[in-house]
């Protein structure tokens, strides 16, 4: 490979330096055999997101960004992933129990070169495939030198190629800092995976892995992005540091810790680093290792699901972890989502009256989401509200009728009381097993309640209409 001469990125204080980067891989292959290896290698990096940054044409270089942008596909076993997601190389020198690109493992290895990144991008994006770029790797060498390749490919892609799309790219923990922040001026968004929610879990399972060595680069991405608002602010033509922010990603399922933990640890990533995203990912059992769950038992997607609904109450809806856990009850309800469980746990504060609750307040009543508090917040001003106009704001009434009233009066003649709310939701939401986690709510049964029942499953009109 020839060499590449490496300017500065502006805002940091580097002298010019050539990299003369040598890549190496097991064996010569087609660049079609290494898109298949590391596409397929890629897929356990989860990043299902919008790009969080605009940025327009301008009628020299190539491509745009908007705020909505990445294309996605699923990969066979379900996972959401980026069209164009792949690793630099899954060449690892780390040994890490739960990864299958280890290098105890007996796996087909490739590594990209950056042209041949380059190369694969533009053509997808011109095919209209991609909006984007999402590069990580395995550790070639050591985090410095696997860093700068990263680096590298970035400042060709910018500056040879005239690449203008969404680029998101992981930090690699341990690489020199200076190399970071270069990378960080050339990316819309970095991450830097967490991999597991204690240090304790991390040494056991990724020995070559430290927390120390993982916080460290996101503080200073975090930093970093502080410091190029402030140059902004100042200077129009300042450059962007990370412009849509950063977020890492955490496995779950492979060790011990429960959803206390794991949401405790997701809380303070967002207000100690100023996070955009935690990610989630249910372990998938690849490797045989007595330290890891055995790869016969099921992922636990239902889990994860659950974490990223309690995720977005965090983000969105003002919760915060101590209200939905604790070390009494460390794991949500399977059998219901993390709001609807809330909420039943608290009936003293419900049912709230449409017309008058504050938006705080809306924001926690199962079925209003953001949008359509907002939208009640407006409509109320012009007057009162009923059951079919919320119905047509994109309240889902289905879960909403056991928690609100609307003019003092509630949808239909229902019980404020745990048991009965929570049958009907499971038996019209959820459609669960009712035996699961020693739960013991009883099966609804046509023979009780029956004067509620009848009013709830549409003996009127109207009812229908306004239940859906």
């Amino acid at each position: 490979m020839g060499e590449l001469l490496v300017k500065s990125a502006p805002g940091c204080a580097i002298p010019k330096k050539e990299m003369n980067i040598e890549l190496y891989t097991t064996a010569k292959k087609s660049i079609m055999d290494k898109l298949t290896i590391l596409t397929d290698a890629a897929k356990y990096d989860v990043a299902c997101t919008s790009s969080g940054v605009d940025r327009k044409g301008n009628g020299r270089d190539m491509g745009n960004c908007v705020s909505a942008g990445i294309c996605h596909s699923f990969s066979s076993d379900g996972r959401c992933i980026s069209l164009l997601k792949i690793l630099m190389s899954n060449e690892c020198v780390y040994d890490c129990k739960y990864c299958v690109n280890r290098k105890s493992n007996d796996v087909p290895r490739a590594t990209f070169t950056p042209d041949e990144i380059c190369e694969l991008t533009m053509n997808f994006y011109r095919r209209n495939y991609i909006e984007g770029l999402f590069l990580s790797s395995g550790i070639i060498n050591n985090p410095t030198y696997t860093m700068e390749l990263i680096y590298q490919t970035l400042y060709k892609l910018r500056n040879v190629y005239r690449f203008r799309g969404y680029v998101h790219v992981k930090g690699i923990p341990g690489a020199d800092p200076i190399v970071i922040q270069q990378t960080g001026y050339l990316a819309d968004r970095m991450s830097v995976n967490l991999e597991l929610p204690t240090a304790q879990s991390l040494e056991a399972l990724a020995p070559n892995k430290h927390r120390s060595n993982i916080l460290k680069p996101m503080r200073q991405i975090q930093n970093g992005i502080a410091q190029g608002k402030q140059e902004l602010a100042l200077y129009k033509s300042a450059p962007s540091f990370v412009p849509a922010g950063q977020s890492t990603q955490m496995i779950i399922g492979a060790t011990p810790e429960s959803d206390y933990q794991i949401m405790s640890v997701a809380e303070g990533l967002y207000d100690k680093f100023g996070l955009k995203r935690v990610f989630y990912s249910a372990y998938v059992g690849i490797n045989e290792d007595k330290a890891l769950p055995s790869v016969r038992e099921a992922s636990p997607l239902l889990r994860e699901h659950r974490l990223y609904q309690a995720d977005w109450l965090l983000r969105y809806y003002s919760f915060r972890v101590s209200e939905l856990l604790n070390e009494k009850h460390q794991n949500f309800n399977i059998l219901l989502d993390p709001k609807c469980d809330w909420a039943l746990q608290h009936l003293e504060q419900f049912p709230v009256e449409i017309n008058r609750a504050d938006y705080q307040m809306l924001l926690r009543v199962p079925g209003i989401g953001v949008k359509s508090a907002q939208r009640i917040c407006k409509a109320r001003k012009t007057g009162a509200l009923n059951f079919e106009s919320l119905k047509k704001m994109g309240v889902v009434l289905k879960r909403a009728l056991y928690f609100i009233t609307c003019s003092g009066k509630m949808m239909y003649n229902t019980k404020i009381e745990e048991n009965y709310i929570t049958r009907n939701l499971l038996a019209e939401h959820e459609k669960l097993p009712f035996d699961k986690d020693g739960m013991t709510y009883k099966q609804l049964s046509l023979f009780d309640d029956t004067q509620e029942n009848a009013g709830l499953f549409g003996m009127t009109e109207e009812g229908k209409k306004a239940y859906g």
